[in-house]
């Protein structure tokens, strides 16, 4: 058991006030903070303080994965199959999906084989792993998430009252489905700029009309959309996020995210836990590279319902946030103060993160104390982990490999 310090990552969408707040530190910040890594992916391992100074978790685990993944390296190799984040949105994210686990393989060989470099802004896939993720808010925390039902679409498309929109609401009310959706989003995402220019101001004269009218049931939706086009004028991406779930998660709240399921985060801090990779496609919304037809390769069209993963009691103090994803599981512990000491049970291998109030974690005769924004590396030797408040209630996030107590979410409506 070693305290890991997190790789901290700066996007032009991060916040200077949130991670810093969080961590202690300085606000405002010297530069945006979008992501704070906690993990061992080659982009951006985390480190681990021991008593030699500081070393890499990714040379750690690569040294000895028998003792510091245990059974996890026989499952998925001798590499961490998780990446725990903290991230802070100030600004939306891009609009974008990941790859299932066999597009990954392919696509990453592919780009092999045509030798793009991996840190070529043109690149697609960064490694061959899948990438199902699942977010936790600590606050509340904006989203867009899968493609909504189409009924509710062709719905919002009459509510804006825009005669430009007429011809794609008559074409979503005649195919309510996957194909319809994705007859339509190509359509969209693939406008030529004549057309866009005239299309997107007036669907964006319709939103400011309904947002001063009575009729406020698509609010969130409206104001989404003009937000949208205020950070990415001219973007055909924000017509496409018209076609999307908006969800609003109160702090607690979890969202899963499977392969091809199109999404942007839009606002707020949150726990972020997924497969480790970094395969992103992008469909809009961004200065970074958009390749519509790879993105159209792997986007799921099936409409879902809001994809919300609600807390679930585990009886050990903690609860859990169930999801499918094999490589992953999280759990929350919330410690009263002066509480007695708490069994962190399947900890390792995993990663102990606080997030409030501050903590001491007890290993036999080790000892680790974290704060606000700091974490811990749990190795598989490691069986007798136990967490305890020092100063007031505290927060902790416990990640690690699925499969112990893993199911499919139940899907909620917001």
């Amino acid at each position: 058991m070693h305290e890991l310090v997190g790789a901290l990552r700066s996007y032009a969408w991060g916040s200077r006030t949130a991670l810093a707040e969080l961590c202690g530190r300085q606000v405002p910040s010297a530069h945006p903070e979008a992501e704070l890594w906690f993990g061992a992916h080659p982009a951006n391992p985390a480190y681990l303080r021991t008593d030699d100074g500081t070393r890499s978790l990714l040379e750690v685990v690569s040294e000895n994965p028998g003792e510091e993944l245990g059974a996890a390296a026989t499952r998925f190799g001798d590499r961490l199959p998780f990446l725990l984040k903290i991230l802070a949105a100030e600004e939306p994210l891009s609009l974008q999906a990941h790859p299932s686990a066999e597009q990954a393989r392919s696509g990453f060989a592919r780009e092999n084989r045509t030798q793009v470099p991996l840190d070529s802004p043109m690149r697609n896939y960064r490694d061959d792993s899948h990438k199902p993720e699942l977010v936790v808010a600590l606050e509340r925390f904006e989203a867009l998430a899968g493609f909504r039902d189409p009924l509710r679409t062709v719905d919002l498309f009459r509510a804006l009252d825009v005669p430009e929109l007429a011809q794609y609401a008559d074409l979503l009310a005649a195919q309510p489905d996957s194909d319809g959706l994705r007859t339509l989003f190509t359509s969209w995402i693939t406008l030529p700029p004549t057309v866009l220019d005239t299309l997107l101001p007036t669907v964006l004269d319709g939103c400011v009309r309904y947002l001063s009218g009575s009729e406020r049931e698509y609010a969130a939706e409206a104001r989404t959309t003009l937000e949208l086009a205020e950070a990415y004028p001219g973007d055909a991406g924000v017509l496409a996020a018209m076609l999307l779930n908006r969800i609003t998660l109160q702090p607690g709240q979890g969202l899963f995210l499977a392969a091809g399921n199109l999404h942007a985060y839009l606002h707020g801090m949150a726990v972020e836990i997924m497969a480790n990779s970094d395969n992103v496609l992008r469909g809009g919304l961004t200065p970074k590279h958009v390749d519509v037809p790879e993105l159209l390769k792997v986007l799921d069209f099936e409409p879902i319902d809001l994809p919300l993963v609600l807390p679930q009691p585990a009886g050990d103090g903690s609860v859990r946030y169930p999801t499918p994803a094999p490589e992953f599981a999280l759990r929350r512990f919330d410690l009263t103060a002066g509480s007695a000491l708490v069994p962190l049970t399947d900890a390792g291998p995993g990663i102990v993160l606080c997030t409030s109030g501050s903590v001491r974690l007890l290993d036999g005769d080790s000892k680790v104390s974290l704060t606000r924004g700091a974490a811990a590396w749990i190795s598989a030797t490691d069986k007798d982990i136990r967490a305890q408040a020092t100063d007031g209630p505290a927060t902790l996030f416990c990640a690690c490999v699925g499969g112990v107590f893993s199911a499919p979410p139940a899907a909620s409506r917001g």
